[in-house]
């Protein structure tokens, strides 16, 4: 009866190894940077929206997306912190 379930095991065992654990890893580096999003850092939202952090607080981002154009976004809706070093101005 074992022999029968150790192919389901090795099943089990590479699918953790090659796509659950993975996933994790990738969920909780995600996580982390949205935690640490701080004034002055460049967002991007669920939406695609891309914008300058005015106000952090542990719900909500005010997020400037144009000149004297200001959104509320939920934290958890976003989706990447974007090094402004190397991101390019939207407009060119």
């Amino acid at each position: 009866m074992i022999v029968q379930f150790i192919p389901l095991i090795l099943l089990f065992a590479v699918f953790y190894f090659l796509l659950i654990r993975p996933q994790q890893q990738q969920m909780k580096r995600h996580r982390a940077k949205i935690a640490a999003v701080k004034k002055g850092d460049q967002v991007v939202t669920g939406g695609g929206l891309v914008g300058k952090v005015l106000r952090v607080d542990d719900t909500y981002v005010d997020v400037e997306i144009a000149p004297n154009v200001k959104v509320k976004a939920v934290k958890g809706t976003l989706s990447d912190v974007v090094d402004p070093l190397t991101a390019k101005p939207a407009n060119d």
